[in-house]
């Protein structure tokens, strides 16, 4: 009979870990967090001895606050947590023999002449081509590397969108922006997304997916879904790339990324990850019926 899954989150505080937490436990499943830095070996190794989990999910690392600016003046401590910690953790799970699953990024990639607005989406196999961020240079080089780990499972979430108005939902942050960008990017609904990434993380599938609904949806898309179901009274204006690239200090990727990896491996077991435009209306509807202002 095989061993009863034990999870253990690393990131522990952190907001995704704390939706994984919730999820696991709604589950039914034995879930432990630690905040242990992944760049400690031997503190990495104890906890893993303690807590002996069956499964590792990683979703620690650094992403800035309030914005993935802070890594452009903090970049010793960026490659300490997004790359010497993260391959740590992968390496020691490795040798222990732990399936882990690292929650990485799909802002790696920027809209090109084979890639256009409209058109295909980045594939998995796709060598990224965005580096204009410290944040994601160095989580496109940690991702080549920790590829060849055979225990390792990389899902690629993009601007990640929550139930609620966390200061963390990709929705609240540009709500809260005097100006939006209006171009259209795939994003990940929590809701949707995370289930498959328990199922996944349960079957043992290992490599890279691209981890967000399907399609791409613009920045006025959303806010006007947010305005029709959560926030009558909201409104926006917008601003070219230009006009933003004079207010921060790096630069921000835009793409669609291809999904069909992910939604056929997951129909082997059932699941079906809805449309991106659906997706939203979804989650607007439920902080509707949540009362979320």
């Amino acid at each position: 009979m095989a061993a009863k899954p034990v999870f253990l989150i690393w990131g522990g505080e952190g907001w995704v870990a704390g939706h994984l937490k919730t999820l696991l436990e709604s589950q039914g499943k034995e879930v432990h967090t630690t905040t242990v830095r992944m760049q400690n070996r031997e503190a990495v190794i104890a906890e893993i001895e303690k807590v002996k989990p069956t499964h590792i999910l990683n979703a620690a690392g650094s992403t800035g606050r309030p914005n993935v600016d802070w890594c452009e003046d903090h970049k010793e401590d960026t490659i300490r947590n997004n790359v010497i910690g993260t391959l740590n953790l992968a390496d020691v799970a490795f040798l222990k023999g732990i399936h882990l699953t690292v929650f990485a990024t799909g802002c790696i990639y920027a809209y090109n002449e084979s890639h256009p607005i409209g058109g295909p989406g980045f594939l998995e196999t796709d060598k990224a081509n965005f580096d204009g961020s410290f944040y994601s240079e160095t989580k496109a080089h940690v991702e080549e590397v920790m590829k060849h780990y055979p225990n390792v499972l990389v899902l690629r979430l993009r601007m990640p969108v929550s139930d609620d108005l966390h200061s963390r939902n990709f929705v609240t942050k540009i709500a809260k922006y005097e100006r939006v960008v209006d171009i259209p990017n795939s994003n990940t609904i929590l809701h949707d997304l995370l289930p498959a990434a328990v199922l996944l993380a349960e079957h043992k599938d290992t490599g890279i997916y691209n981890f967000t609904n399907p399609g791409a949806i613009s920045h006025n898309e959303v806010l006007a879904l947010f305005k029709e179901y959560v926030r009558p009274d909201f409104t926006w204006k917008n601003f070219t790339l230009e006009e933003q690239a004079k207010v921060i200090k790096a630069g921000r990727s835009n793409c669609k990324l291809d999904t069909t990896k992910l939604e056929t491996k997951l129909k082997e077991y059932g699941y079906t990850v809805p449309e991106i435009h659906e997706a939203y209306k979804g989650c607007f509807q439920r902080m509707a019926a949540a009362g979320v202002k």
